[in-house]
């Protein structure tokens, strides 16, 4: 609030002074997920219908020293992003994130130091291409005369928006207008085509300030034991992590190139994703080793990045799985991704105390971050929230006001017909499930796949109906012809034909669609106003043998995760009675206010 006070009242004064007291003025304005407010955004009607947006970065800071490009470090000591190329980011994300059906947008910012002198901004007015059009103003700035001060404040050409026009800006719905395993190829290569905002951008000029403390300068040898550092990143689904891994990467490759830089996971389909998406780039490959290697990784790269760490399997033993407590022993610079409410077996859970507790006994630094962003689910942090009081807290009411579309699905014939409704309208549409049905290890791959799925659907006749549905493909489906039918379950939740099978936990995690439809089965029910879990109804080998008790714990996570993979929408549909009727008076409750 000391902030605010400090910081608003100056831009105001000067936005009006300027003669732009009718323009529409939105204040702390929340990119999607919260993760990060925009100080100040000022929005205008231009020329020929455009809506014309500044995006305002205030400061109290009088002086910085400028690091590079995108980094300064502040009188206090503290390293945070440069805030021209913060402001950058910020009018980035309304152009990337702007759907085809929004209005047109022209898109400007400014930096306002309202404490500093001409003198002292004219010291962090960065020298590159990109920030040439982005003003970085002092207090001074804000006594030219009120003709200037309109072209200062990036305003000029911008009038009065009408009702009409401020509605339709504050009826866009922000979307990603392009999905993250899309560029991987391009962002490995130096392009950035899928911007961070918010705790993102932070935690990036965290560990790059790290890289260049604990990594070898060019033809400089490896440091000894003791000489690295460890940085874990927790958060959510759809937080940002595997973004913010594979930028990391990218940029390792061109800071430190001698150490190495490799992008492991133990997610198989998230590792398929990323080969995938490098495919037309042979020489890529090997910055993905897999898991398996991952104790060779450690021993040849000085910059290791691990994502979906949680899934590292313990082998049996106590406190950091072995492999793991080599990667924290021998890396230079280890960066973890991880959520702990991932964890979905008993032979993984990696923690990031217990990776604390591993570096602390080897000398090397622990630094920890956490992203609290929510880039998923339309950026409703809302619903995300929602899941997780539903699982692990007290369920409440879903309101419908956080901009994402909830609902129940009536039974599994009516979700199977919305998916595929979705599919030809050409949106990205899946099925995922809980592993209570067979699925077999020796399916044929150049026939039908076997519909193990059954699902017993009474009807309004008082006839029962019967569901059928095939897991998907372990390998790739083909007709006689050998002709591609469905893809492997690896690429199940992308590739074309897909939506036709049902995916699992396994095929699931770690990548998102447009539509997500979840089948939550009998080894989870709502019994007597708590969850209930019943491992004898799962078909999963690692987990049906467990007491109810410990299965839970994998139960809730493994719902948590398919109950949030989905980009725009989510059905849900129990096969328990209770449980459906439970979810249906939370679904459709009536709204609040």
């Amino acid at each position: 609030m000391r902030s605010w006070r400090n910081s608003w009242p100056p831009l105001l004064a000067a936005l009006v002074r300027a003669g732009l007291s009718d323009l529409q003025v939105y204040l702390e304005y929340g990119t999607p997920g919260g993760s990060r407010r925009l100080d100040a955004l000022l929005v205008g009607a231009g020329p020929d219908g455009v809506l014309g947006l500044v995006v305002f970065e205030l400061k109290q800071w009088q002086t910085c020293r400028v690091l590079d490009a995108e980094r300064v470090r502040r009188s206090d000591g503290v390293v945070t992003t440069h805030p021209v190329f913060q402001v950058a980011a910020y009018r980035s994300f309304f152009t990337h994130w702007r759907p085809a059906e929004a209005p047109e947008l022209d898109v400007r910012a400014v930096v306002l130091l309202h404490n500093a002198s001409a003198q002292e901004v004219a010291a962090l007015r960065p020298d590159a291409p990109a920030a040439a059009d982005i003003p970085v103003l002092s207090g001074a700035d804000l006594s030219a005369p009120a003709k200037d001060l309109v072209g200062l404040l990036r305003s000029d050409g911008l009038a009065t928006p009408d009702a009409t026009q401020v509605a339709a800006f504050e009826g866009i719905r922000w979307e990603p207008s392009s999905r993250l395993l899309d560029h991987v190829g391009s962002e490995l290569e130096g392009t950035s085509a899928f911007a961070l905002v918010g705790d993102q951008q932070d935690a990036l000029v965290r560990i790059r300030a790290a890289a260049a403390r604990h990594l070898p300068a060019r033809g400089k040898a490896m440091g000894q034991e003791g000489d690295g550092a460890v940085i874990t990143v927790s958060g959510g689904p759809g937080s940002g992590k595997t973004a913010l891994a594979v930028r990391l990467l990218g940029r390792l490759m061109r800071a430190h190139p001698a150490t190495r830089p490799r992008f492991t996971t133990p997610s198989g389909t998230l590792r398929a994703h990323l080969l995938d998406a490098v495919r037309t780039h042979s020489s890529a490959r090997e910055l993905f080793p897999g898991i398996g290697s991952l104790r060779s990784t450690a021993q040849q790269s000085g910059a290791l990045v691990i994502d979906e760490a949680q899934r590292i399997k313990r082998g049996g033993a106590d406190g950091l799985p072995p492999d793991l407590a080599s990667v924290v022993k021998h890396v230079q610079l280890a960066v973890i991704f991880l959520d702990e409410r991932q964890i979905i077996r008993p032979d993984e859970g990696t923690t990031v105390d217990e990776i604390h507790a591993a570096a602390r006994r080897l000398g090397r630094m622990h630094h920890h971050l956490e992203l609290t962003g929510s880039f998923r689910c339309a950026g409703s942090a809302a619903y995300t929230a929602w899941v997780d009081a539903l699982l692990y807290g007290e369920p409440l009411p879903w309101t419908g006001h956080a901009g994402y579309d909830l609902g129940l699905g009536d039974d599994p014939f009516q979700m199977q017909e919305w998916i595929d409704q979705a599919t030809a309208a050409g949106h990205s549409a899946r099925i995922s499930a809980g592993f209570c049905w067979p699925w077999p290890r020796n399916r044929r791959t150049t026939a039908a796949l076997p519909l193990d799925i059954q699902i017993d659907v009474p009807s309004p006749t008082g006839k029962t109906r019967v569901w059928e549905a095939a897991w998907n493909a372990r390998e790739t489906l083909t007709d006689s012809d050998g002709n591609p039918l469905a893809p492997r379950s690896q690429l199940w939740a992308t590739h074309t034909g897909g939506h036709q099978q049902i995916g699992c936990i396994y095929t699931a995690q770690g990548l998102e669609y447009h539509h997500s439809g979840i089948i939550i089965g009998p080894d989870l029910t709502w019994t007597n106003g708590r969850w209930e879990a019943h491992p004898d109804q799962s078909h999963d080998k690692d987990l049906r043998d467990l007491p109810p008790e410990q299965y839970l714990r994998y139960a809730l996570n493994i719902y948590r995760v398919l109950l949030t993979r989905g980009t725009h929408t989510t059905r849900i549909h129990s096969t328990d009675p209770t449980t459906q009727h439970f979810l249906d008076q939370l679904i459709n409750a009536a709204p609040v206010g």
